[in-house]
């Protein structure tokens, strides 16, 4: 058998044992998605058949709005609007606390959890894990928790946010970090820098952008989850949002609602302008 045919032959064997193993992996993702619809009870029938009482729902909290009358029903449908923005800025105070300690968190501890920085492999497998814990408790658990340890109130949402934060964005970082140039870190090392010198001068200045990036989205998906929170009592809107849902009011439901809306778009907004003014340039610089 000459040089060519023992190629094509052991090509042609090497394609069909990868599509024997795709297919296997298709098998085993068919058959995890069938026994996830069984245990999710997942009806199209039963969806189908719910969907008008969506639609009855959503229909209910909308108020009557008559045009010649506009400005009284608008002002009737946000009866409570100086209380609801005093309560909507707790939310946003309690998202930007936690967005920044939990960021500050997740900076001390992502280094350690990346591979081409961590001290050893026993820091790197505990720093890991414990970004596992912080992640992969809800932000409700934890609000649950320090609302029965301290009250109460938005002290405790915040809290909640900064571990949850710090487990999210650590992995974040640390998988940033691990994806930096290793040229500039074995550099700074060379030359007789410090560990800590060689993360200062090294890897940072290449993964800042992405870090930045980070924090900003994590500020947008945390000014929605302190709007939840307020369902365990750690302050904000959720509480009043949980109030009106639990009584029934269902006028002032979409009035929160959409005043929640608006707030994440705001946020959505600022973040975006930061993005550009901020990340984008630093990125050009670092490229050059």
């Amino acid at each position: 058998m000459t040089a060519a045919a023992l190629f094509e032959r052991r090509f042609a064997e090497h394609r069909a044992a990868k599509r024997r193993l795709a297919t296997l992996w298709l098998l085993a993702f068919a058959a995890a998605l069938a026994l996830a619809t069984l245990v999710g009870e997942v009806d199209p029938a039963r969806l189908v058949a719910g969907l008008p009482n969506i639609a009855a729902y959503v229909g209910r909290t909308l108020p009557v709005l008559r045009a010649d009358s506009l400005a009284a029903d608008i002002g009737e449908w946000f009866w409570a609007l100086d209380l609801w923005l005093i309560l909507l800025g707790d939310t946003v105070l309690m998202a930007l606390v936690g967005t920044v300690f939990g960021g500050a968190l997740a900076l001390l501890l992502c280094f350690e959890a990346s591979a081409n920085v961590a001290r050893g492999p026993v820091s790197y497998f505990l720093a890991r894990r414990l970004l596992d814990i912080l992640r992969g408790v809800p932000t409700l658990v934890f609000a649950l928790i320090f609302v029965f340890a301290f009250g109460p109130g938005p002290f405790a949402g915040v809290l909640a946010i900064v571990l949850h934060v710090a487990g999210a964005l650590g992995k974040l970082f640390a998988e940033a970090n691990e994806n930096a140039e290793v040229g500039p870190l074995q550099a700074v090392l060379a030359s007789g820098g410090t560990r800590v010198e060689a993360i200062r001068f090294g890897v940072l200045p290449q993964v800042l952008p992405n870090h930045l990036s980070y924090l900003l989205l994590r500020l947008e998906i945390n000014v929605r989850e302190a709007s939840i929170l307020g369902i365990v009592g750690a302050g904000g809107i959720g509480e009043e949002l949980y109030l009106v849902v639990r009584q029934f009011i269902y006028a002032d439901i979409s009035a929160l609602v959409l005043l929640i809306v608006a707030t994440v778009a705001i946020a959505d907004l600022v973040s975006s302008q930061l993005r550009r003014r901020f990340i984008e340039p630093t990125r050009s610089e670092a490229r050059a």
